[in-house]
């Protein structure tokens, strides 16, 4: 493995752990922090002995990778400029504000040769990781998002905000078109949709029933999902991994029993773990686990069921 010449741009409280693990990590040289708060930059700069700029124009001859951890409105510019350099770019959740310019930045990584890697972080939550290894063809999906208002999410709705890290998990889960959407949602805290409920019908069949919000009292991240042979509860925040299947007795006349075991994996470091994944595709030519086109699907989604809430109000 090469060591790779690394920055992250927007050192704010996301884009500090960013910097964090990039500083730490043996592949990583972390040639420099960038925010356009030289304060803030220098003052991270400082606790991981690397450098400081303002812009990231003086950097891009420097470095080979960058995070962006900017506000979403910044996204698109900041990261084409990155990929038009011919730099490899981990881009934040969500990864644009339209679809349009997701689809531009992902046929100029493709154009350019360069990795193009989506922050959905659930990705690589461990218990997430296990499915792998109990999925075969998903019926029901039930999801629930609940966190207490945080400010620094509010420049976009509940959808692209929480949402859309269930629907990132479930588009990569049941790998199928969406046929139907319906949903409802209503602003609570802020002028914005605050606690939102869609559902979602694949062409496989397969429904899912997504509810978040950002109006809750404490935090609450979980999925429960059926298939034929088993029915799996999923517990993001804990790491529990819960798989239920019929076992050989009945309980009832011609109703089986339920044979239940539950996994908890070690709380882990999924930032750790995305920033390692992309390093490790830069030098080995991988496709990422959350690609562009993952999360230009995901945004594309949460797009269409934020248009038809607006339509609703």
């Amino acid at each position: 493995m090469s060591t790779i010449r690394t920055a992250v741009i927007g050192v704010g409280y996301l884009g500090k752990f960013h910097a964090q693990k990039y500083a730490d990590l043996p592949d990583s040289d972390l040639v420099a922090v960038c925010d356009n708060n030289l304060d803030t930059a220098e003052k991270i700069a400082s606790e991981l002995g690397t450098r400081a700029v303002a812009n990231c124009t003086q950097i891009l001859d420097e470095i080979d990778a960058v995070s962006i951890v900017v506000p979403t409105q910044k996204h698109y510019a900041i990261a084409k400029q990155c990929l038009l350099a011919g730099k490899h770019v981990l881009l934040e959740k969500p990864m644009t504000t339209t679809v349009a310019e997701a689809q531009e930045l992902v046929q100029l990584a493709a154009d350019k040769q360069c990795v193009l890697q989506i922050g959905h972080l659930e990705r690589f939550n461990p218990a997430v990781l296990a499915l792998d290894s109990v999925l075969t063809q998903p019926l029901f999906i039930e999801s629930h998002r609940v966190a207490p208002f945080n400010p620094r999410g509010a420049d976009v709705n509940v959808i692209l905000d929480l949402m859309i890290h269930d629907i990132d998990i479930i588009l990569d889960i049941v790998g199928a078109p969406v046929k139907s959407i319906s949903a409802k949602g209503v602003a609570v805290l802020s002028r914005d949709i605050d606690i939102a409920n869609a559902r979602l019908e694949f062409e496989t069949g397969c429904v899912a029933n997504v509810t978040a919000s950002r109006a809750g009292m404490k935090s609450e991240r979980k999925m429960r999902l059926f298939q034929h042979d088993a029915y799996i509860s999923l517990d993001f925040q804990n790491k529990k991994l819960g798989i239920h299947r019929k076992g050989d007795k009945e309980v009832y006349p011609g109703v089986a029993s339920i044979d239940s075991k539950e996994e908890v994996f070690e709380q882990g470091d999924a930032l750790r773990a995305e920033i390692v994944s992309f390093l490790q595709c830069i030098n080995s030519g991988a496709k990422p686990r959350v690609s562009g086109e993952d999360g230009m699907r995901a945004l594309e989604t949460a797009m269409a069921i934020t248009r038809l809430l607006s339509e609703q109000h």
